[in-house]
């Protein structure tokens, strides 16, 4: 199963499944649809939310402030939306 970019306007949703408290922040492949992301970082206070938000901003090379969680806060099934880029670069970068 391919992970579901969606383009909305000018922003590109990601389904993301989170794995909190991993030794380092990675792509982990795929996981029912959406972008399995190992984080380096605890699920206490939004620090894996965090730390999500900084570790796609650095490879989509976008500001943190373009990258937000839209739901799934407290879970590890989210949904991020990236300001500014294509759903083609999006998937190209993180493999679709």
């Amino acid at each position: 199963m391919a992970i579901r970019f969606e383009q909305r306007g000018d922003a590109v949703r990601i389904p993301v499944r989170a794995q909190p408290r991993a030794s380092r922040s990675e792509l982990a492949g795929e996981y029912d649809g959406a972008l399995k992301v190992r984080l380096a970082a605890p699920p206490v206070e939004g620090a894996a939310n965090e730390e999500l938000v900084r570790f796609l901003a650095r490879l989509l090379g976008v500001p943190k402030s373009a990258v937000r969680v839209v739901s799934g806060e407290s879970g590890r099934n989210k949904m991020v939306e990236v300001e500014g880029v294509a759903v083609d670069d999006v998937a190209r970068v993180l493999g679709g």
